[in-house]
């Protein structure tokens, strides 16, 4: 590390932000003897064009806080009371080896690994970890809890998350963003959208909730949570019943026509205003304006996908852009994620052929979602040792009580590789110290644009802090793993991240990479990817009928799965519980990451819970009081916000700004304590946004 991160003079390092977030911003990191003093925006990298968000645009305080772990330690206290003392790298690692030998002597799929996106990149995200857990034969992970219902429901209808290239979207007439906020969650988009505007696009913007985004939007249509499959048959009425069609791209390009439209006959605009809480004349005019607008991009995201039935709605807005023919256009279609555009080489990365072929072991997969679950009493064999790293469970993982439980057992062994002490951390055996994204090599794909990212490291090391990468290569060798790529070296592994044979890849190559910071993939500018059709699907067609999922057991058509927690289909749970919860990223916090830093904390100020003013009154409760909002799952405190001059969520529905770190929030609860572990339809994702709620006084 010391060669590439020289400790005198001044230099300008091209970094890349490592975040839950579709933009993957290019930074410079200006580095003067050894520490970095000034983060910037890389201001050739064309999506992003300079500008940071209000989070990393601070980041190296989050880099050099006085919180961040500095070497590893063993607990001396309780699980959860987060007591440590410090020891050395090779005493924690000896004991992780020691323990994991002693359990896979058992049977090495009682070891599971829990990681998610704390960093989205190759590198330091899935390469030495996956190579470990493989050829150590422990338990899968199926990493389901943020968009798998909605990549599941996009894939079968268009084939991979393709989809309009972000940078079109400024020539786009008509724009409608569908469950995302850009403004706070993906702000590079949002200036294209802006700029959409200032030709003269209409914008509409549908949510529940009163965002930052629908405030700016011409048209904002509030749908009950978990209802905007039935709001996507009913546009389909429309559009069919209309004749609104582009019938030659769907002679050209899709199959299964006419088993849709005869789906969609009886969702008449009446019946999805029922599931809806729409007017049955607005649910017209949107779909109007969208088959007539030429061409029309959709901006889809994940908020809608967490309910029982996220899959199936993804599914059915995917159908839209190939009735309408928009697909035809470069600023049409659809936009979900562009992570499938790009060709990584994850069988090089991750080597799954390492797996142990042994019959008393088969392969088995926990799922992340359902870890409270699974710790508690589910997993066969029983799970007894974890290693949590980029992520925090005890904080984001859903029915967070049984989560605490199942963290808290005695007889679980806890390995936690983090920058700070979070939640999760509290309930640590052995808590080792992580490395920040300025302190070590990464390559990055994005969901947001269509370039390829380096990260050089720019400084060394803090205290004992160690990358992901270099810990597992560490525990390998005392595993006795003896395979060559237990010693590649970081770069070597960001080398051969994306596949040389893919004609997007052409012209890759790492050095490059490393010095002009990004590179953009063999595509035309603007990417239109399905205006001749060409859709990566089994039959090279948009597929209203799928037969992959027929094959599964599953609806072939777009169907309409209704909240497993609403008023309507669920009326009895509803009596007990009216309200509609949902638990939007707050606008200082990503996910539960910057959320213990004091510049962030401040500006998020409380844990907050909006409600329409009907049922605030209907409560007799006031803005500004503290609440305690509660279920049979569990229960957490807020503040109540109450807008009646412009109230900022429809009725029947609360939302609460997430995710607070547990020990931060006031009352040692978040959101998570009322939300379900139960599964999307496809997927198997959580289902944060499908839950009910009662809201009342703190006593």
């Amino acid at each position: 590390m010391s060669d590439n991160t020289p400790n005198v003079g001044k230099r300008v390092v091209r970094a890349a932000c490592p975040h839950d977030c579709p933009d993957t911003c290019g930074m410079l990191v200006t580095v003067e003897d050894g520490r970095a003093t000034k983060i910037q925006g890389a201001p050739d990298l064309p999506m992003t064009n300079g500008a940071l968000c209000t989070k990393v645009a601070f980041y190296l305080e989050r880099t050099y806080s006085e919180q961040r772990l500095q070497y590893p330690m063993k607990r001396v206290g309780k699980k959860g009371e987060g007591k440590f003392e410090r020891i050395g790298w090779d005493e924690a690692l000896d004991t992780i080896a020691a323990k994991f030998r002693e359990i896979a002597a058992d049977d090495p799929r009682a070891i599971t690994p829990y990681n998610y996106a704390g960093t989205m990149g190759l590198v330091q995200g899935g390469s030495m970890d996956r190579r470990f857990f493989h050829r150590l034969g422990a338990s899968f992970l199926a990493h389901t809890i943020c968009a798998e219902a909605g990549f599941q429901g996009y894939k079968a209808t268009v084939g991979a998350t393709l989809g309009t290239d972000p940078e079109a979207f400024a020539e786009s007439p008509y724009i409608i963003i569908w469950g995302a906020n850009p403004v706070v969650s993906n702000l590079h988009l949002w200036s294209r959208v802006q700029e959409a505007k200032r030709r003269g696009a209409r914008v509409v913007c549908i949510d529940p909730l009163r965002t930052q985004t629908a405030e700016k939007s011409h048209w904002h249509l509030q749908p009950y949570p978990g209802t905007d499959g039935a709001l996507a048959l009913a546009i389909m009425h429309v559009l069919v019943r209309d004749d609104l069609l582009d019938h030659d791209y769907i002679r050209d390009y899709t199959i299964g026509f006419d088993a849709l439209a005869e789906r969609v006959r009886d969702w008449t605009p009446g019946r999805a205003a029922l599931e809806t809480g729409l007017a049955a004349a607005d649910i017209e005019q949107l779909a109007r304006e969208y088959g007539t607008a030429r061409p029309a991009t959709i901006r889809v995201n994940y908020g809608l996908n967490r309910c029982a039935g996220g899959g199936s709605a993804m599914r059915a807005i995917a159908c839209l852009p190939a009735l309408t023919g928009h697909w035809r256009h470069r600023a049409g279609g659809m936009l979900l994620s562009t992570s499938g555009t790009y060709a990584v080489d994850s069988a090089k990365l991750e080597r799954p052929d390492l797996y142990p072929e042994d019959p008393r072991f088969p392969p088995r997969t926990i799922n992340m979602t359902n870890i409270g679950d699974e710790l508690l009493h589910r997993a066969d064999p029983k799970l007894r040792a974890i290693m949590v790293y980029n992520s925090n469970p005890v904080a984001i993982a859903p029915d967070s009580n049984k989560v605490r439980a199942g963290f808290g057992r005695d007889d679980l062994f806890v390995v936690v590789h983090e920058l700070f002490q979070t939640d999760t951390a509290d309930y640590a055996d052995i808590l080792l110290p992580a490395t920040s994204q300025l302190e070590h090599w990464d390559v990055h794909k994005s969901y947001g644009h269509l370039n390829v990212l380096a990260n050089v490291p720019a400084i060394a090391p803090l205290g004992e802090a160690r990358p992901n990468t270099w810990v597992f290569r560490e525990l390998a060798k005392r595993m006795g793993f003896n395979e060559a790529c237990f010693d590649e070296d970081d770069e070597t592994i960001a080398a051969q991240a994306f596949r040389k044979d893919h004609p997007r890849n052409k012209g890759f190559d790492w050095d490059t990479m490393k010095r002009e910071g990004f590179q953009r993939m063999d595509l035309p500018t603007p990417f239109a990817p399905f205006a001749n059709g060409g859709f990566p699907t089994p039959s090279g067609k948009c597929e209203f009928h799928s037969a992959t999922l027929e094959a599964a057991g599953h609806d072939p058509l777009p169907t309409y799965v209704p909240p497993r927690e609403g008023p309507t289909s669920n009326p009895a749970l509803a009596a007990k519980y009216p309200l509609a919860f949902i638990s939007p990223p707050a606008r200082n916090f990503l996910n539960s990451s910057f959320a213990n830093l004091p510049r962030f904390l401040k500006a998020e100020g409380k844990p907050w819970l909006d409600m329409h003013p009907d049922d605030a009154t209907a409560r007799n409760l006031t803005d500004g009081q503290r609440v305690r909002i509660f279920n049979e799952r569990g229960a957490f405190h807020a503040t109540l916000r109450v807008d009646a001059a412009q109230p900022g969520i429809r009725t029947g529905v609360v939302s609460a700004p997430s995710i607070w770190w547990q020990k931060l929030s006031g009352d040692g609860e978040n959101a998570n304590a009322v939300t379900s572990q139960a599964l999307t339809d496809l997927g198997g994702g959580a289902t944060f946004y499908d839950c009910l709620v009662q809201v009342e006084a703190a006593a």
